[in-house]
């Protein structure tokens, strides 16, 4: 089996590894193809394009946009897109503005919670200052003692209803679809079983998804239990949507590392079936 792992982050975006590292991390792990898709941006992918080629690894050209739908907000990945599609970039740098204002906000909330200087704190984690992020406000209140590990510090301070989010309007389903298809690449649905959404409100997004020509849906990823695995296949199939595979990897000891996830459930129409890309990786007789 090809070990395809299609969502990673460097630390162009929340993810604290160089492009070049997170592919050598995922070349040591056995991966066969990866796609580096940093939030609302593409600045890491030639590095990472680099260091793929002196490995052998098959790199993946991606991207994790930030979408609201349904009064939530929804992640689109983009995959095998072309990070130089004017489109693409500039609406991007569009959704990169917007970052930084949703973080002074959550530094602004934190602080009326009686967490001064996490806007600072955060800044600080943030290698990309475009990019300051959910994740980078979670390091830093874990670094200050306010919860003991990731996981606990979203509950606590950075999901909904709770002190440190606040509700910020990104782009539109359309637009990110839009531009991922317009820029050659397939749109996949991000780890679907983060959003609050009940069981009428993601067959909506799905279908909302699928008319504007999204082909896929992460069943496999580090941000779903694995008794949800079957959940999701079923879903896939039954939307006409491909399944997708990603750690949505960010650092060493935070998640599942990059490639370490089970195979998708044998009914699963793979996304990236019949990918030139990975020719060179299947032996002739599967070729």
């Amino acid at each position: 089996m090809l070990n395809i792992d299609l969502h990673c982050h460097s630390n162009v975006s929340d993810g604290v590894l160089l492009p070049a590292e997170v592919v050598a991390r995922a070349a040591a792990n056995g991966v066969h193809a990866l796609a580096l898709t940093d939030h609302d941006g593409v600045a890491g992918i030639a590095a990472a394009q680099a260091a793929a080629d002196a490995t052998g690894l098959t790199l993946i050209p991606g991207v994790e946009i930030s979408v609201t739908w349904g009064g939530q907000t929804v992640h689109i990945v983009g995959l095998r897109i072309d990070p130089a599609y004017p489109e693409l970039a500039a609406g991007l740098a569009d959704i990169r503005l917007g970052r930084i204002e949703r973080a002074r906000r959550m530094g602004d909330d934190l602080a009326r919670a009686g967490i001064a200087g996490a806007y600072e704190g955060a800044f600080d984690y943030a290698v990309n200052k475009e990019m300051v992020g959910r994740t980078h406000f979670a390091r830093w209140l874990v670094a200050q003692g306010h919860a003991p590990d990731m996981r606990s510090t979203f509950r606590r301070y950075l999901t909904h209803g709770k002190p440190g989010y606040v509700e910020h309007q990104w782009t539109s389903l359309e637009n990110a679809v839009g531009w991922i298809r317009a820029s050659g690449g397939v749109a996949v649905i991000a780890h679907p079983g983060r959003y609050a959404f009940n069981a009428r409100e993601l067959h909506l997004l799905l279908d909302a998804f699928r008319a504007l020509g999204g082909e896929g849906i992460e069943v496999i990823t580090g941000s779903h239990h694995p008794s949800e695995y079957g959940k999701f296949a079923d879903l896939a199939r039954a939307f006409g949507l491909k399944a997708s595979r990603g750690a949505d990897f960010h650092a060493p000891g935070e998640g599942i590392d990059i490639g370490r996830l089970p195979a998708l459930p044998h009914y699963c129409q793979p996304v990236w079936q019949g990918w030139p890309e990975l020719a060179a990786h299947l032996s002739p007789s599967i070729a």
